[in-house]
């Protein structure tokens, strides 16, 4: 499902085009004549400022308008509820909703066929549960229009800008959920950036079924980055960059365990393929830190990993490294290897 745009029409109206779910398809969607989707009327979104407040936003929202965010840093003290099926939500600039209070910024209700797009979220120095969870409706059906919900362009920072706090970045409860190009990320640099400071569990966690990731790119969180629970699961190309800054293995390990997993699937989903995965260790306090594997799946027919490796980035300062790729199995790549792929092509 591609994402939404804000256009002029013949008649110098604007409006946000829709673009319409495809299956089975390849290629662009214009090929044959005009994008399948549907045109909906600028009078129909609130247009948002950064000085409107949470509570106005969610005024407009229960009156069934749209929203477009306009470029600019957005406090959100308040979670923004999305309750009407096949709402749309489009951020321009990147606008940047930031946590305050420990907020959980946005939530999707029990509705499907909503689209957001082209926001980032940002952690406040109250630690967040959540910056954005996605539930859907209890039939696990589509929208009224026929559409799964969607978030392209949609990214998440924890510090960077400032001190920011929160356990899970996305989490995923709805089933039919497409993401496409969704970039979690742990601050490695810019304010507020310490083991201790923007501390963060994982980046993605996925519960309902049937959700395809196209472009997932999660880095630096302090547990498994990715945990996906749901049945018939599929990601197409992921990478990743475990924590840069873990301060000794000690830190860094649950029970006997070295390490967290870049990309963690339940022990009891039956089904679930990925294909182009990549996770990278980068341990830069001095010490050597190891990952005991990359990617962790159960070991059944209906589980399919393909083209996956792990790199060892050198450095005067990198040390440890990640030992096996998946399940115990393809290598190890630390400073005996430096800056070279080690890869599994598929799995099992």
């Amino acid at each position: 499902r591609e994402k939404p745009y804000l256009y002029i029409d013949a008649a110098g109206a604007w409006n946000v085009f829709v673009p319409a779910a495809q299956t089975n398809s390849t290629g662009t969607t214009w090929a044959n004549g005009p994008t399948p989707g549907r045109s909906i009327p600028l009078c129909n979104f609130f247009v948002a400022k950064p000085s409107d407040s949470a509570a106005t936003i969610n005024q407009q929202l229960r009156r069934g308008r749209n929203l477009l965010f306009t470029p600019g840093v957005y406090d959100i003290g308040r979670t923004l509820e999305i309750s009407r099926a096949d709402t749309v939500v489009l951020g321009l600039g990147l606008a940047t909703l930031t946590a305050s209070n420990g907020a959980v910024v946005m939530k999707v209700g029990k509705v499907a066929g909503v689209d957001i797009a082209g926001l980032t979220i940002d952690a406040g120095p109250q630690k967040s549960p959540v910056l954005l969870q996605v539930d859907g409706p209890d039939n696990h059906g589509l929208s009224p229009t026929g559409e799964p919900t969607a978030l392209q362009d949609v990214f998440f920072r924890i510090g960077g800008p400032h001190t920011g706090q929160a356990t899970v970045s996305l989490k995923v409860n709805g089933d039919n959920v497409i993401l496409d190009d969704i970039w979690a990320w742990r601050a490695d640099h810019g304010t507020g950036v310490g083991w201790t400071s923007n501390t963060a569990d994982t980046g993605v966690i996925v519960n309902g079924a049937n959700v395809t990731a196209t472009g997932l790119f999660v880095e630096h969180y302090q547990k498994t980055e990715v945990v996906w629970n749901g049945e018939n699961g599929r990601t197409i190309f992921f990478q990743n960059e475990l924590p840069y800054d873990v301060p000794s293995q000690a830190a860094w390990k649950h029970g006997t365990v070295n390490g967290y997993p870049a990309y963690l699937v339940n022990p009891k989903v039956m089904a679930h393929e990925a294909w182009g995965l990549g996770s990278y260790s980068f341990f830069n306090q001095g010490v050597d830190v190891f990952a005991d594997n990359a990617f962790l799946v159960p070991n059944r027919a209906g589980v399919a990993m393909h083209d996956l490796l792990t790199i060892f980035l050198d450095s005067s300062t990198g040390k440890g490294g990640i030992t096996n790729v998946i399940n115990n199995t393809g290598g190890s790549s630390t400073i005996a290897n430096p800056d070279v792929p080690v890869t599994v092509v598929n799995y099992p």
